[in-house]
């Protein structure tokens, strides 16, 4: 049986049935059109056969368009109803019942995903979208590639590049965890309700092996977000408050082999990790003042 997607007129009865109201709070824009959705898939390079875990399924428009290539998906959605009724959707559209598992929870809050996809495909909610991104790549090793729809500010600040103005902590976290790179633009006009900000797709391509452990992440994320809350300053000047003075935070960044005066903005995400590593020995030592 073939996979049929959503129409506009369809989404709008699903929504009036279910007495859904698209909400700013959860960041809802639900996309009406079946070109869109298939772009995503293309985009995320959904084969049959994979497992791919979609976050904020909504009303199914997306979860159908993955659904469509041959794939299996594990949907994650907050929202009760719409967790309850996207199975019947699927069904009604000629999905099989056991290529679609939807998990009723919080995305920020699970720890594990049923089926272990290796593959993220989602139209995220603007104000969660970071951390939904990196609480996943953090929680979820399988996962070895996506493409995400997200605000196009969003999108432009993860794939930024060292020495850019949005280049900033996500893109520094993000770069952790892989490649990431623009996957493509959308109009304002497939969502319903249409929403105020523009959007892109965005992709990324997890980095074979991890690149440290978990402690060695915490204390790189700790240096990266010291450097860009006060990204205008020196290094030497942004990390003294984690290391307790300029002059400590001096040593680290020679020792490193990063210049005390460069900012957080000049710095890849192997120079943080650095960083962190020559911390770490240093305060070991006991040398550092």
């Amino acid at each position: 049986m073939t996979v049929t997607l959503l129409g506009a007129t369809e989404i709008r009865r699903l929504a009036a049935e279910l007495d859904v109201t698209p909400t700013k709070k959860l960041g809802q824009n639900f996309v009406t059109d079946a070109n869109t959705v298939r772009k995503i898939v293309q985009a995320a390079r959904v084969q049959p056969g994979e497992r791919v875990v979609e976050v904020g399924p909504g009303l199914g428009s997306l979860t159908l368009a993955i659904l469509e290539t041959g794939a299996a998906v594990t949907a994650v959605e907050i929202d009760h109803r719409l967790a309850a009724r996207l199975p019947q959707t699927a069904a009604e559209h000629g999905v099989e019942a056991d290529r679609l598992t939807v998990v009723d929870a919080d995305a920020l809050r699970i720890t594990e995903l049923p089926g272990e996809p290796t593959v993220l495909v989602a139209n995220l909610p603007y104000n969660v979208s970071v951390p939904v991104l990196l609480h996943f790549l953090e929680n979820f090793a399988y996962l070895k590639r996506g493409v995400v729809m997200v605000q196009a500010e969003v999108a432009e600040r993860l794939a930024a590049k060292p020495g850019s103005k949005i280049y900033g902590s996500p893109s520094v976290k993000a770069a952790w965890y892989g490649e990431w790179k623009l996957s493509g633009t959308v109009s304002r006009q497939v969502f319903w309700p249409v929403p105020n900000v523009d959007s892109l797709l965005v992709g990324f391509d997890r980095s074979e092996g991890e690149r440290g452990s978990e402690q060695e992440r915490r204390r790189t994320f700790q240096i990266v977000d010291a450097a860009f809350n006060q990204r205008r300053k020196m290094l030497r000047q942004a990390l003294s408050g984690i290391f307790g003075s300029s002059a400590a935070a001096t040593e680290v960044l020679t020792a490193a082999g990063v210049a005390p005066t460069a900012r957080g903005e000049d710095l890849t995400v192997d120079d943080y990790q650095r960083i962190a590593r020559h911390a770490t020995a240093i305060e070991g030592s006991g040398v550092s003042g």
